[in-house]
C-alpha cells in the first residue's frame, strides 16, 4: 500500500468514531430545525454551507425565539472566532498543499478536525491529505444525519432519545486524551468550576460559555508562563 492510500485509510479509521457521534448530533439538529419550522431545503443548505454544529443549533434556537438576523449573525461570528486560532495553529500542517486546496481545507477547520489534525501534525509533520480525509468524513456524516433528522422531523424527541448528549460527549472524548500537562488540566478544572458556579448562581445564563471560555485559559497561560520562568 502506498503512502497516500495508507494516509486515506488512517484518516478515515481515526475519524469514524467521532463521525458517529457527530451524526447523532446532526440528527438532533435536523429534528430541532424542522420543529422550529425551517424547511428541509433550508436545514440541509445550512449544513452544506455552515458546517458548524454549535452555530447551527444556536441559530435554530434564536430563529425559533424570534431573534433578529443581526443578532443571529453577531452570535454566529462570536461562536466561530475560535476557528481563527485553529486555522493559525493548523496553517503549517496545510503548507504542502496548493493554495486552492488550502482554501478548501480551511472550510473543514472546526473542533473535531482540529484535534485529530493537530495531533497528526505533531507526530508526523504536515499532512493536508490526512486533514482533508478527516474533515470530509465529518462533513459527509453531518450532511447525511442532518437530512435524516430533518426528514423524520417531529416523529422523534431528541431529548427523549438522549441525542442532545452527543455534543458534550464528543467534546469530552476529544478533551480527555489532551489532559497530560498541568496547565491544560488546570484550564479544564477551572472551566468546570466557573461553569458550574455560573449555572448555579445564574441558571440558563447565555454568557456562561463565553465567560468560561475567556477566563479559564488565563489560568493555564499563567501556569505555563510560571513553569517557564522556573
Amino acid at each position: 500500500m502506498d503512502t497516500k492510500k495508507r494516509t486515506v485509510k488512517t484518516g478515515f479509521i481515526e475519524a469514524l468514531p467521532l463521525a458517529i457521534a457527530i451524526a447523532a448530533y446532526g440528527l438532533s439538529y435536523g429534528v430541532l430545525a424542522t420543529q422550529a419550522n425551517l424547511s428541509l431545503a433550508s436545514t440541509i443548505a445550512m449544513s452544506l454551507l455552515v458546517f458548524s454544529g454549535s452555530v447551527q443549533m444556536v441559530t435554530v434556537a434564536m430563529l425559533a425565539s424570534g431573534a433578529t438576523f443581526t443578532s443571529v449573525l453577531f452570535t454566529s461570528v462570536l461562536l466561530n472566532l475560535r476557528n481563527l486560532l485553529y486555522g493559525a495553529a493548523l496553517a503549517e500542517g496545510f503548507a504542502p498543499a496548493k493554495k486552492k486546496w488550502r482554501w478548501l481545507l480551511s472550510f473543514g477547520v472546526s473542533d473535531e478536525p482540529f484535534v485529530l489534525g493537530s495531533a497528526r501534525f505533531q507526530k508526523h509533520g504536515p499532512d493536508p491529505l490526512y486533514f482533508g480525509i478527516v474533515a470530509s468524513t465529518f462533513y459527509v456524516a453531518w450532511i447525511i444525519s442532518s437530512y435524516i433528522g430533518a426528514f423524520i422531523g417531529g416523529q422523534i424527541d431528541p431529548l427523549k432519545w438522549g441525542l442532545d448528549l452527543a455534543f458534550p460527549v464528543t467534546f469530552v472524548a476529544l478533551l480527555i486524551p489532551s489532559l497530560k500537562e498541568k496547565p491544560i488540566i488546570a484550564t479544564a478544572l477551572t472551566a468546570i468550576i466557573i461553569a458550574t458556579a455560573l449555572e448555579y448562581l445564574i441558571p440558563g445564563n447565555e454568557l456562561t460559555i463565553i465567560i468560561t471560555g475567556v477566563l479559564s485559559p488565563l489560568v493555564g497561560l499563567y501556569l505555563k508562563r510560571r513553569s517557564r520562568d522556573d
